[in-house]
């Protein structure tokens, strides 16, 4: 096959674009066959490397000759990398990776089959019943890696029972089985589970995970959830990379998870903010195409509720926003999101039903991150890989980020504006002058008695008292 020059100029582009970060890099030829997979510290020095002709040997020359598509997927560690490339070569078998094939030269990960099992690294494959991975060419990565499975599912590592908890039990890398701290069947749980992931079955055991952590919460067993969401976090920096579908963007992974009628481009996230009902705020943020639109941003000082009514603010905010002077001045989005579950998301679309509008709302409740739609009854769980789930998170994080600075801002500014409640003198009517004149209670402390007295037409020692108050409680 002759690779044409746009071929090869293309490539070469994509390759100069790379990310300066571990991961996987995959070369495939004009029909999408796979030829090679490797990995890389560095995604962008790995791969330049190949276009620097006079460096390659024959047979990768030969190999570069044939390439015209390259897929990367990055990796939060060097690690991680090297167990995605295993696990790739092994499913996909390319066809110039030849080096694998000699299980002799290069080390194996072994699951033992004992009654409580270990994970080692060994050279040979023997006939004894354990569970053998790899091979894996480099033996530096292939110790990091068994460092970060051992965080994630902690194994004992003693030959002998000890007689008490060894350092691996109190810096949370064993469970201590030699004392009775965890039984059997929970310990072969976990070796079932570290199996399941070097089988490269990590999808289908992170939503088991995430099962048994609801489980376990919903129970109280809050030590066992702990220890199962710190696992979901961990395995998911590694899965992420594989799970990325490179045939869409979040977008449209967005559009279709949520059976959106069109692509969101425009989407516009709500928040509530409030200290037991006092100093209530609401936040809009925009985000377009996936990136926050800041000109955009609005905020809200609520005004019609009382108390501690979420619900409650959050009609207000979405009424101000959809039937106010607002609704003419901005575009009307193609989603919705609502930080909440049923009860915000509810409250939303009541009053975008008031208002005769018929745009698609979603809510993302935080204590298990699940998307609600008011026409499921269900909600949707997504893996905790899913780039939908960390496109919604990212904008839901925003929204509140907004919110709570303007809550704090208004918050700090009664705060300040109360400490002159207590000068003898000082009324609403004349701490609103001062405000205003100075336009801060900051501005006003730092001021000299002479100015405050002169500008807001007090006694010197009613302006000295003023200072004196707001300067001692600063």
């Amino acid at each position: 096959m002759v690779r044409t020059d746009s071929i090869h100029s293309a490539l070469h582009r994509r390759i100069r674009q790379l990310p300066d970060q571990p991961g996987v890099y995959l070369f495939r030829d004009a029909q999408g066959v796979l030829l090679y997979v490797g990995k890389a510290l560095s995604l962008c020095k790995r791969v330049s490397s190949y276009i620097r002709e006079a460096q390659l040997s024959p047979r990768i020359a030969k190999m570069m000759a044939q390439v015209s598509h390259l897929e990367v997927r990055p990796t939060a560690s060097a690690a991680e990398a090297l167990l995605l490339e295993a696990q790739l070569i092994k499913e996909l078998k390319p066809r110039y990776n030849v080096a694998f094939r000699d299980d002799k030269t290069y080390p194996l990960l072994k699951v033992t089959r004992e009654k409580f099992a270990r994970l080692l690294i060994t050279r040979k494959r023997a006939a004894d019943g354990a569970f053998y991975f790899g091979p894996y060419p480099d033996s530096g990565l292939m110790h990091q890696a068994v460092q970060f499975l051992r965080r994630v599912f902690p194994l004992r590592t003693c030959r002998v029972f000890p007689k008490s908890p060894c350092l691996e039990y109190h810096i949370g890398q064993c469970l201590a089985p030699c004392v009775g701290f965890i039984g059997e069947a929970d310990y072969q749980r976990i070796v079932r589970d570290l199996v399941a992931f070097l089988e490269g079955k990590g999808e289908r055991l992170l939503k088991d995970l995430v099962n048994r952590m609801k489980q376990a919460a919903g129970a109280q067993r809050y030590e066992e959830a702990a220890r199962l969401r710190d696992q979901i976090q961990a395995l998911s920096s590694v899965i992420v990379a594989k799970e990325k579908s490179h045939l869409s963007g979040p977008l449209e992974q967005l559009q279709a998870a949520l059976k959106l009628p069109s692509l969101p481009h425009r989407i516009e996230a709500f928040d509530i903010s409030n200290l037991f009902g006092e100093d209530a705020v609401g936040s809009m943020v925009v985000f377009q195409d996936a990136r926050p639109l800041r000109a955009s941003y609005r905020r809200f000082r609520l005004k019609t509720v009382q108390g501690i009514d979420d619900y409650q603010m959050m009609r207000e905010v979405i009424r101000r926003r959809y039937g106010g002077s607002l609704a003419s001045a901005l575009p009307l989005p193609q989603l919705i999101l609502v930080d909440g579950g049923k009860g915000q998301l509810q409250a939303a679309c009541d009053e975008l039903a008031a208002l005769s509008l018929n745009v698609p709302a979603v809510g993302l409740a935080k204590r298990f991150e699940h998307l609600f739609l008011p026409s499921l009854e269900k909600p949707i769980i997504l893996l905790p890989t899913s780039p939908v789930l960390h496109l919604v998170q990212h904008i839901r994080d925003e929204a509140h980020r907004f919110a709570i600075t303007y809550h704090r801002q208004l918050h700090r500014r009664r705060v300040r504006a109360s400490r002159l409640d207590g000068v003898l003198g000082i009324g609403p009517v004349r701490k609103r002058q001062l405000l205003r004149q100075f336009g801060s209670m900051r501005k006003l402390s730092e001021a000299k008695p002479e100015l405050i007295a002169q500008t807001a037409r007090i006694s010197l020692k009613l302006a000295n008292k003023i200072v004196e108050v707001l300067r001692h409680e600063s």
